[in-house]
């Protein structure tokens, strides 16, 4: 297993990387579900697909109710979560107002980090990450880089 990337070509005329080519990732045409999770899960322990289903539809139940109440919460071995948010600036402190300045509000995901062997900081959830390119690119790597 491995993630796939295809090759792209910075072609933004303002830009400064102008010509340059980097790897996009290519995800599968659609995202797994929770319930092919349960299918999965129940293929490696003794626990029925209904029983974890139930137990991960319970899980985003509690994990909504518990970022909603302003906790960040800590998956072990996953990570965290919590709500962050978008806010216009007021002028003083007084003149803040929720109604009017809270603009948005997004959920932050943080991956557990482990210390490496070489004492790096790695994210779990990368640990023994592999990639390898999606069928060849149709570019031609043997030329030279275009000039802007």
């Amino acid at each position: 297993m491995s993630v796939r990337y295809k090759l792209y070509q910075d072609n933004r005329a303002e830009s400064t990387t102008r010509g340059k080519w980097y790897a996009r990732a290519v995800y599968n045409s659609r995202p797994k579900t929770l319930r092919e999770m349960a299918l999965e899960i129940q293929e490696n322990v003794s626990v029925k697909k209904s029983d974890v289903m139930a137990v991960l539809d319970e899980m985003v139940v509690v994990l909504k109710k518990w970022m909603q109440d302003s906790n960040r919460v800590k998956i072990e071995g996953f990570g965290s979560f919590k709500i962050g948010l978008k806010t216009k600036p007021a002028d003083t402190a007084k003149d803040f107002s929720a109604a009017k300045h809270i603009v948005g509000a997004r959920v932050n995901f943080q991956p557990e980090v482990t210390i490496d062997a070489n004492k790096q900081r790695v994210k779990n959830l990368l640990l023994g990450l592999t990639v390898e390119e999606t069928n060849p690119n149709d570019v031609d790597k043997d030329t030279t880089p275009n000039n802007p």
